[in-house]
Parts: C-alpha cells; sequence; structure tokens
C-alpha cells in the first residue's frame, strides 16, 4: 500500500510543480510584453509640450484634431445654436436651448447627435450658408495660439480631422487657416433636404490622402506626425493609427492658452453674415430670450421717437433710452485753409450742397449724422428696402447704378441742399473699408469726409443674407448701441495735379483720375479709423455670403 500512496503523492506534487512553472513562465512572458507595448506607447504618445523642441518637422504631414488642439473651448453647443437661429429661426433654437440641460446626461456622441438632428433636419443643403458666412468669425475668435502656433509653424501638409458636420468647419479650416484637407462627419441628405443624421462611418479618406501626399508617406514605414487630445479614442482612426508619433493636449494646457490676435490669421476676416453678435453660450442664449420682448419694444419705441419728434426732443429721449453717439468735428471746418487735391490750394466758391462722403458700417449711417448735426439731409443709397424707406424720417432716393443716370440725379440733389452718400455700397462689419466708387469724386469740387463706427451688444444691424426691412429694427433691439462719428477736414477735389498722391503711378502721369480722389478720400477715412482700406467690392462680399451680387428687392 505504501509504494503506491508514495508513487501517487510523487505523481500529484510532480504536476503541480509544472503547472505552476507554466504559469510562472506565462506571468513573466505577458509582464515582459506589456512592459514593451507601455514602450511602444510611450515613445508614440507623447506630451505637447515636447513638440516645442522639436525643429525636424518642417517636411513632415501634420494631423491634428480640431476640437482638442485649436478651439480653446470645451463645448460645441454655441456653434449649433448659430446653426439653429441664423439658418433655422427662432424656434429651433429655443428647442435646441430646451434640449441643453439633458444633453449633459448623455454621453458625447449621443449629444453630438441630438444637436444636429434639432438643428440640421429639414435644412435644404443648397442654400444653407452659416457655414462659410457665420461660423467663421466665431471659430476664429476661440482658436487656441498656443495650439495654432503647433499646428501651423510645424509641419508641411496639414490634415484637420474634427467630429463636427464638415459643412460646418470646412470653410473656417481652408479659407482662413490654410489647411489642406478636412476631415468631417457626413451629414445624411435626402431629396436636397438634411435629415438630421451623420453617417455612423466617416468616409473613406486614406485614397484622398495618399493622392495629396504619395503613398510612401501615408505607410506605417514613413508615417505621419498626430497632435490631438488626451480625451479622444485614437485606436481605430484611419488617420491617427498611422501617425508614428501623437502629441497629446491636456485640459490643464489649453487652460492657460490665449486667444489667436486679428493680426495672426493666415487670412484676414473681412466679410461674415448672421444677426448675433456675441457667442450664444447657454448662459448669454438664456439672456437673449428674456431681453427678446423688452427689446421689440424698445426698439419700437426708439424708432417712433425718432420719427416723429424733432431734435431738440428726441436726441434728448434717445440718449435716455440708451442710444450712444460720439461726435468729433473738426476745428476748421468751415475755413478756407482744407485740404486740397490740387495744386491751387484754392477752394472754388460753394454755389451747391455740400457733400458727405461716409464709410458704411449700418443702414443708419446717414440718419446719425442728421442726428449730429441737427440737420435734414437727402441720402442716395444703392441698396435700400422699400420698408426702410418709409419709415427713414429723412429723404432717401435710390440709385440705379447707371453711371450716367445716378450722376445726373446726384446733380440736381446737390442744387437742392446737402447730400450724404456711401460710396463703399455696402456695409462692412470689421475694421477694412471696401473700394470707394469714384462717382462722387465727379459731381462735386468739395466735400466733406464723415469717419463712422459702431459697437453693438447682442444684435448686427446688418445682413446679407436675410431680410433687410428687418434692419433698424434689430440694430435698436441692442440694449446700448454706440456709434462714434468723425467730421473730418473739408478736402477738394477739383482737377489738376495730385500733390497728395505718393504713388509712382500718379507722380508718372502727373494728373488727378477720379480714383485717385476717390483713393484719397478712402485713405483719409482709413487714417481717422485704424481701418485698413481694400480693394474689394460689393459685389465680393455678395458672392461669398449669399451668393447673389447684392442687389435687394423691394419687397425687402
Amino acid at each position: 500500500m505504501l509504494p503506491e500512496v508514495f508513487f501517487f503523492k510523487s505523481l500529484a506534487l510532480f504536476l503541480c510543480r509544472f503547472v505552476l512553472g507554466k504559469l510562472r513562465t506565462a506571468r513573466v512572458l505577458n509582464r515582459s510584453e506589456s512592459n514593451a507595448a507601455l514602450h511602444a506607447n510611450f515613445s508614440k504618445y507623447q506630451r505637447s509640450n515636447s513638440l516645442a523642441h522639436r525643429q525636424d518637422l518642417h517636411d513632415q504631414t501634420i494631423v491634428f484634431d480640431v476640437e482638442g488642439v485649436l478651439l480653446r473651448s470645451q463645448s460645441l453647443f454655441p456653434y449649433f445654436m448659430l446653426v439653429a437661429v441664423e439658418a433655422g429661426g427662432l424656434m429651433r433654437a429655443l428647442l435646441l436651448l430646451m434640449a441643453y440641460p439633458f444633453l449633459g446626461f448623455c454621453g458625447a456622441e449621443l449629444g453630438l447627435e441630438i444637436m444636429v438632428m434639432v438643428c440640421f433636419v429639414g435644412l435644404r443643403e443648397e442654400s444653407f450658408r452659416v457655414g462659410s458666412a457665420v461660423l467663421p468669425k466665431f471659430l476664429l475668435e476661440d482658436v487656441g495660439l498656443e495650439g495654432f502656433e503647433m499646428v501651423r509653424k510645424r509641419g508641411g501638409k496639414r490634415v484637420g480631422v474634427s467630429g463636427l458636420p464638415q459643412v460646418m468647419v470646412e470653410t473656417f479650416l481652408k479659407d482662413y487657416l490654410e489647411v489642406d484637407m478636412v476631415v468631417g462627419r457626413e451629414l445624411k441628405v435626402a431629396r436636397g433636404y438634411y435629415v438630421g443624421l451623420m453617417e455612423r462611418k466617416r468616409r473613406s479618406v486614406v485614397d484622398e490622402l495618399e493622392e495629396m501626399l504619395g503613398k510612401e508617406e501615408t505607410s506605417s514605414e514613413w508615417g505621419l506626425i498626430g497632435i490631438s487630445s488626451y480625451k479622444k479614442s485614437l485606436q481605430h482612426d484611419p488617420l491617427f493609427s498611422r501617425c508614428k508619433e501623437i502629441y497629446l493636449v491636456s485640459k490643464s494646457d489649453k487652460r492657460s492658452w490665449h486667444h489667436l490676435p486679428r493680426e495672426n490669421y493666415p487670412k484676414p476676416l473681412i466679410f461674415h453674415d448672421g444677426r448675433l453678435a456675441l457667442k450664444p453660450t447657454p448662459i448669454s442664449t438664456l439672456a437673449i430670450f428674456i431681453w427678446l420682448p423688452f427689446g421689440l419694444c424698445l426698439s419700437l419705441l426708439r424708432i417712433l421717437i425718432g420719427i416723429t419728434l424733432p431734435f431738440s426732443l428726441s436726441i434728448p429721449l434717445l440718449c435716455f433710452s440708451g442710444l450712444h453717439l460720439t461726435v468729433s468735428l473738426p476745428t476748421t471746418l468751415n475755413n478756407t485753409n482744407s485740404n486740397n487735391i490740387d495744386n491751387k490750394q484754392t477752394e472754388p466758391k460753394r454755389t451747391k450742397g455740400l457733400l458727405y462722403v461716409c464709410n458704411h458700417r449700418t443702414l443708419l449711417d446717414p440718419l446719425y449724422l442728421s442726428f449730429a448735426l441737427k440737420r435734414n439731409f437727402t441720402a442716395v443709397t444703392y441698396s435700400l428696402s422699400r420698408v426702410s424707406e418709409i419709415l427713414s424720417p429723412i429723404k432717401t432716393v435710390r440709385l440705379t447704378r447707371n453711371r450716367d443716370e445716378d450722376a445726373e440725379t446726384m446733380e440736381k440733389l446737390l442744387q437742392q441742399g446737402d447730400l450724404v452718400i456711401c460710396p463703399e455700397g455696402t456695409t462692412c462689419r470689421e475694421p477694412y473699408l471696401l473700394r470707394f466708387s469714384p462717382l462722387f469724386s465727379e459731381i462735386s469740387d468739395q466735400v466733406v469726409p464723415v469717419a463712422l463706427d459702431v459697437h453693438v451688444d447682442m444684435f448686427h444691424g446688418t445682413t446679407a443674407g436675410g431680410l433687410k426691412c428687418f434692419d433698424p429694427l434689430f440694430f435698436f433691439m441692442n440694449p446700448n448701441p454706440s456709434y462714434q462719428l468723425q467730421l473730418l477736414e473739408k478736402v477738394v477735389v477739383s482737377s489738376g495735379v495730385c500733390n497728395n498722391c505718393d504713388s509712382n503711378e500718379c507722380r508718372e502721369r502727373k494728373k488727378t483720375t477720379r480714383f485717385d480722389k476717390a483713393n484719397y478720400v478712402q485713405e483719409e477715412i482709413g487714417k481717422a479709423l485704424g481701418f485698413e482700406c481694400t480693394k474689394l467690392t460689393r459685389k465680393d462680399k455678395y458672392l461669398i455670403l449669399a451668393g447673389n451680387e447684392g442687389i435687394a428687392s423691394s419687397r425687402n
């Protein structure tokens, strides 16, 4: 009995040692494999701070996460609210605001799908212009300087990957940040209308990337450089999985980032549309909806006061209602020692009305000039709605854009009294001046340049794609809109040598053309305001923002 017991005991002990040895070996192998994987991940995933010391990336392609790297804000709600307000209307915006408390209980992907459904369902694909006309301004203002430098100053080609719909970010990235390729989410479309759903899978971008960069550069052997955030999963991403190095940005890093200054924009933001002047965060949006009924009543009251009461009563009442007007008058407005553009240095005797030449900020520019000087003028406009013509407290005359007819009309009006014209032909919200039409320099020997600037709290009083008849209503709905008005020295624009023009072209011909006179007045207004002069026109603005040439319908 004893030998058999000893045999089975020895066999059990042997089997136990064999199994334990195998388990110990497997544990050591797993530990070594995990250490190798950890070392590999450590070499591939690095903190974004180490990217600042890299000097060998000027020829590398950068793949970056737009929301995690470029934008300082963690919330995407304001951008969807802009889509809801500008493309869908107030009821859609109110529905999105009511859904906001429930978004916090959803995951990031489900919350994104809810916002897409609320904002896009039923919108016409062909007429959707919020992504190109409205969103670039707010997205540029949210770009972090440090994130922009990581993407912009390092690398050759740049590929932006976004979780937002492609139509919301493509213009912002390609046209204003000069990104070579944009990879966003595609929206489902049925019979030309968005159905409010996103495609589950991203479109195949590997072939497009290989076509742009070449197969050698996109291969795993050559690799790409990726920049993303810690919160994003990159394991199954078709682009980030091809990156040989990925630099990660943390929330703590983004808290210390600064706003990207306007002078650092790769392409200047000159034109943008939309009624909202402030970023619609949840708190700001709630404040706007609370203010709307009060603002509407206040706007109607201000318009009624301006139309019915004389200057002596309307000016103090409008100031009491919250309107601000700052006026700066020249010391030698009525002096004969004014700036001249001819070699005679003398001012012709005034035989007709005075022509005031203004830059164009809102539809109310001539009206504010009239209130500032307490005089009634005649204003000529290129594009004015019928409603605005009826409500205007001063006389308005619409131009036909026929040069001979418009010149004849303005000559007759100048014989009757003072005249106001905005030769830009359309408004510009940013600190830029559009090209001045030279027509005014042909009908009057002397003009008074007027430099105007405006600041609003909530709503813009101009639009390119909306109804222009609501422009005064939205402007006066602001709690405290302010105007700055500067009357500059009178300028004599009679024919002669261009003493004030320093261009080589002007020196060669020794004569002042109508374009030189218009450019000189534009430069004087630009210097007074600190604005940059451009050669852009009304057509450029409306083709970019609205897809038309900017001719207002009389029904507007």
